[in-house]
C-alpha cells in the first residue's frame, strides 16, 4: 500500500468537502491519501442529514462564515483554529470501517503525543453513545457535544471529532483536531429556543477542550502537521510519498467543483 500526502493550506468550505470527495475517486487499491488542511474564512460544515434549518445561515454569512454541507455523517461544527485531517483508503479483506475508525485515531493520538508531551495522556473514547437518543436533545446539533466510540479525549473531554463515510470500496475518513476555542462559537449560528441557548452552551464548555488549552500556549500550525504526519508514518510503518496536488486538481479541469 503506498501512502500520499497532501497539505492543500487554507481554502473555503465548498473547495475542502471536494478535494475530499476527488480522492475517493482517484484512489487506486493500493494506495492511501492522508490530506491536511484549514479552512479560509471560517465554515460551519452540517452533517450529510443534518437539516440546514439547525443553522442560522444569514447570521453565518453576515459574519463571513461559509456553510457547506459534508460528505460523512455528524453534526455542526465551526471549523476555526484547527488543523482538519482527511484519509482516504480502499477497503480489503484484512480490515472494516470500524478498524479503519479505529487506527486512524490511534495514529492521529501518537501524532499528537509527538507534538507535546502532555499530550500522551490522551485516550481513545471506550464507549459508544446512544446517538438514537442523544439525536433527540437540543445540543445534538453540535458534533462536538458528545464523544463517538474511537474518538480521542483529554481529561474527559472531546479533542478530535471524526466523521466516516463508505463510497463503493473506498473510505473516507476526516475529521477535526481543536486547536482553539474559537469552535465554540457555533452556539451563536444555532436555531435554537432561547430558553436553551445557555445549557447548550454550557454543554459544549463541559464536553470540549482544545489544544492551547492543554499546552498553555499556542498552537504551532507547522509542526503540529509534521507531527501528526511522523504518528501515521509510525503507527502504519509507512512513508508518505508526496501527491502530485495540481495533477489532481486537473482531473476536474472544465468543471467548477473548486469554485
Amino acid at each position: 500500500m503506498k501512502w500520499r500526502f497532501i497539505n492543500t493550506g487554507e481554502n473555503t468550505g465548498k473547495f475542502n468537502m471536494a478535494f475530499d470527495l476527488l480522492l475517493t475517486k482517484v484512489c487506486r487499491p493500493d494506495e492511501a491519501f492522508l490530506r491536511l488542511y484549514k479552512w479560509k474564512p471560517y465554515c460551519i460544515s452540517l452533517g450529510a442529514n443534518q437539516l440546514p434549518q439547525s443553522i442560522n445561515s444569514s447570521k453565518a454569512i453576515s459574519n463571513n462564515i461559509d456553510i457547506v454541507t459534508r460528505p460523512t455523517g455528524g453534526r455542526a461544527i465551526l471549523h476555526s483554529e484547527e488543523i482538519t485531517y482527511s484519509v482516504v483508503l480502499p477497503l480489503n479483506i484484512d480490515t472494516s470501517v470500524r478498524n479503519i475508525y479505529h487506527e486512524v485515531n490511534v495514529a492521529l493520538k501518537l501524532g499528537l503525543g509527538k507534538y507535546e508531551p502532555e499530550l500522551e495522556s490522551i485516550e481513545l473514547e471506550g464507549a459508544q453513545p446512544n446517538f438514537q437518543s442523544f439525536y433527540k436533545e437540543e445540543k445534538s446539533a453540535v458534533c462536538f457535544a458528545v464523544p463517538a466510540k474511537s474518538e480521542l479525549k483529554y481529561a474527559g473531554k472531546k479533542l478530535v471529532g471524526s466523521a466516516q463515510r463508505k463510497l463503493g470500496n473506498i473510505v473516507l475518513q476526516h475529521g477535526s483536531v481543536l486547536c482553539g476555542s474559537y469552535h465554540k462559537n457555533i452556539i451563536d449560528y444555532l436555531n435554537l429556543p432561547e430558553s436553551k441557548y445557555n445549557s447548550v452552551k454550557s454543554d459544549i464548555e463541559n464536553t470540549t477542550i482544545e489544544l492551547d488549552s492543554i499546552i498553555k500556549k499556542d498552537v504551532n500550525y507547522s509542526r503540529l502537521a509534521d507531527s501528526l504526519l511522523s504518528g501515521f508514518e509510525d503507527y502504519f510503518n509507512i512513508k508518505f510519498e508526496n501527491a502530485d496536488t495540481a495533477y489532481l486538481m486537473s482531473m476536474t479541469e472544465g468543471s467548477d467543483i473548486f469554485v
